[in-house]
């Protein structure tokens, strides 16, 4: 009798990287969009906020249109609420359960997760800025400019942004983590340039807080889609530096128990 080897012989091992990236990546995303805190963040407040300030005249902001000003800054606000405070919350509690201690042990290499969380805010991010627009177009949003420029802003932002939450979550408390993230938050939301314009500000103020990233991300975006700027390199260049140093002091200090 004869038996043919290997035919039917269990071939055990991990599955093609790819295919473990794109799994994580949609378990990541199903997990961000069923948490109803970071549901809150990432889009019911821009929502809100879109809303609000878009159909009833609060503050001046010196556009013709409110919706005019309010759309890009929202937009980065979107941007932050996910790849920063967003993730920095959820990754500080997996830190803290021990879920990333588990998946370290795992055939899924480290820069593999990372890399799937980051394909999970930009999907995120993506569902975002569809629904925003659609909602700053039936508030009579009128964009100019350049998408190369916009897709490029908010790519700079989101790196940015991530580096920033996960050195947060990798280096704090989770219970401080959740509060330094929301702090950041509110604080960035009103001196950020995203629903309060930047020259409101005393000019002492200005100079500093203009070096914020979600102050370049707005002003950039409003740039761009309210002026019709083709590439403002100035914001795109502190964004880049926010980038590299956000995510270098990731890498070094990020630890995963």
């Amino acid at each position: 009798m004869t038996t043919t080897t290997g035919t039917y012989t269990p071939k055990p091992g991990a599955a093609p990287l790819g295919r473990m990236i794109a799994a994580q990546a949609v378990l990541e995303t199903k997990m961000l969009l069923r948490n109803g805190e970071q549901l809150l963040l990432t889009v019911i407040i821009p929502t809100l906020l879109l809303v609000l300030f878009g159909s009833v005249d609060i503050i001046d902001t010196g556009a013709e249109e409110a919706v005019d000003f309010l759309a890009p800054g929202i937009l980065a606000l979107a941007v932050m609420s996910t790849a920063f405070t967003g993730q920095a919350i959820g990754t500080g509690f997996e830190r803290r359960y021990g879920v990333l201690k588990r998946l370290a042990a795992s055939p899924l290499p480290r820069w593999a997760l990372m890399t799937a969380k980051t394909v999970s805010v930009l999907v995120t991010e993506v569902l975002q800025i569809i629904l925003l627009t659609v909602i700053a177009f039936a508030l009579g949003w009128s964009p100019h400019g350049s998408p190369f420029a916009v897709l490029l802003l908010l790519v700079l932002g989101t790196a940015a942004f991530s580096g920033l939450g996960l050195l947060m979550a990798g280096t704090l408390k989770a219970e401080a983590t959740l509060a330094a993230a929301n702090l950041v938050f509110l604080l960035l939301l009103v001196g950020g340039g995203v629903i309060v314009p930047l020259d409101k500000f005393p000019d002492a103020a200005q100079s500093v807080l203009g070096l914020l990233p979600i102050s370049a991300l707005s002003d950039g975006l409003r740039d761009v889609l309210q002026h019709g700027a083709q590439m403002p390199w100035g914001d795109l260049g502190i964004l880049a530096v926010w980038a590299v140093v956000g995510l270098a002091a990731a890498g070094k200090f990020f630890r995963w128990e």
